[in-house]
């Protein structure tokens, strides 16, 4: 037909099919519910929480529960799954020694909130017993006990359940405006007529330089997916709405509305540095995205990994295998010969002309109500974050 336009091919899915283990209505789900009103009670973490929901509405595909022993021992060894895919950090169910002995083959465990309430279902393939020094030096590259993820590895119980699970409620969001699933992405992707897709990851406010990035990806690219992840964080990190709120602000004042879309990410944050970019890149390829921006020391913590890590990590594998092609920024800075925002790659100054102020001056400033430097923060995003912070979020 004359005029007709074809939908966009989107990127497949991790593995090629997009899973869907979220059942909250109809027959299948009721038989279910009754399935776990009968079946051993599990507490689920908050990270836990957020891993079941993910794996439910496809974020982690191909996962269609928590991992099995030898997919858990691949992804530590290879930093890939069984059946060759890559993938880099463990995604499990921790529980005690006393509920696993508890627990048989082919049982069916509920598993419900800290409040008692239901939220999935879990049909048991095995529990294992696993090492959390080997899973920490693995995954994390350290054993230190001052490193969060590590902390937060060390203080979980001593076995893993295995097996598919459902979730039977629907995902809830603090941002219910802003929460969409890999399948409400890709239809809005198609909606748009957006081929290629940008994602960028965050845990922090965005800066000029943030901004830079993102500018200079959006000029490659129909669309840009900002991405903030909103599951659990450190005490120190700001906190989720206040960021939001940033982010909000920024995209309202400074970029095309036509060309972005601001999402929130629930996974919880694990610190692990280069393994964790390559999760990163692998989830937003779920829900979309054709391209993903890795800059200066994603997902890390501390000193615990160099600066470029995880880019160079990305070279490791092959690339038709991860699917997503990673757009790897140097560290951004404002030059005040230059004046504007650039890179090393382009600025031909020494350090002596780069403006750049640490987090802790950064929280120092905004706290006394001293708005940052319009050539390190945007007016807009200093205000909300001074007033946030004044405010005691």
């Amino acid at each position: 037909m004359a005029g007709h336009q074809s939908p966009v091919a989107l990127i497949a899915p991790h593995g090629g099919v997009l899973v869907d283990r979220l059942r909250v209505e109809g027959d299948e789900a009721e038989a279910l519910r009754e399935r776990a009103a009968a079946a051993v009670p599990v507490v689920l973490s908050e990270v836990a929480r957020s891993d079941l929901e993910m794996i439910a509405t496809g974020v982690l595909s191909p996962l269609e529960g928590f991992m099995t022993h030898d997919e858990y021992e691949a992804v530590l060894s290879t930093m890939h799954l069984p059946n060759g895919l890559p993938w880099t950090l463990p995604v499990t169910l921790p529980v005690s020694e006393e509920t696993a002995a508890r627990l048989r083959p082919g049982q069916d465990v509920a598993l419900v909130d800290a409040h008692g309430e239901l939220l999935g279902l879990l049909e048991l393939v095995e529990s294992y017993r696993y090492d959390r020094v080997r899973e920490a030096r693995s995954a994390y590259g350290t054993d230190d006990g001052a490193h969060p993820g590590v902390a937060r590895l060390m203080r979980q119980d001593e076995f893993y359940l295995a097996g598919p699970v459902w979730m039977l409620v629907t995902p809830s969001s603090p941002f219910p405006d802003l929460y969409l699933t890999p399948r409400e992405t890709r239809a809005l992707f198609q909606e748009r007529g957006w081929r290629r897709i940008v994602a960028f990851q965050t845990r922090n406010p965005i800066h000029r330089a943030h901004e830079y990035l993102l500018k200079c990806a959006l000029e490659i690219a129909d669309g840009l997916l900002l991405h903030p992840l909103v599951g659990e964080t450190r005490d120190e990190d700001l906190p989720a709405a206040l960021r939001v709120e940033s982010y909000r602000v920024l995209l309202q004042h400074y970029f095309p509305v036509q060309r972005t879309l601001l999402s929130v990410f629930p996974a919880a944050m694990r610190y692990a540095g280069p393994r964790e970019a390559i999760w990163h890149a692998i989830a937003r390829k779920n829900y979309g995205c054709t391209h993903f921006i890795v800059g200066r020391d994603h997902a890390g913590v501390g000193g615990y990994y160099g600066p470029y890590d995880a880019q160079r990590l990305f070279d490791e594998f092959d690339p038709a295998l991860i699917g997503i092609t990673p757009l790897m920024f140097e560290h951004a800075f404002y030059c005040c010969a230059c004046g504007q925002v650039t890179t090393s790659k382009t600025c031909p100054h020494d350090s002596s002309e780069w403006l750049q102020l640490s987090g802790t001056e950064v929280r120092a400033r905004l706290r006394a109500g001293e708005m940052l430097p319009a050539e390190f923060t945007r007016p807009e995003v200093s205000a909300v974050l001074m007033r946030g912070l004044k405010n005691g979020q």
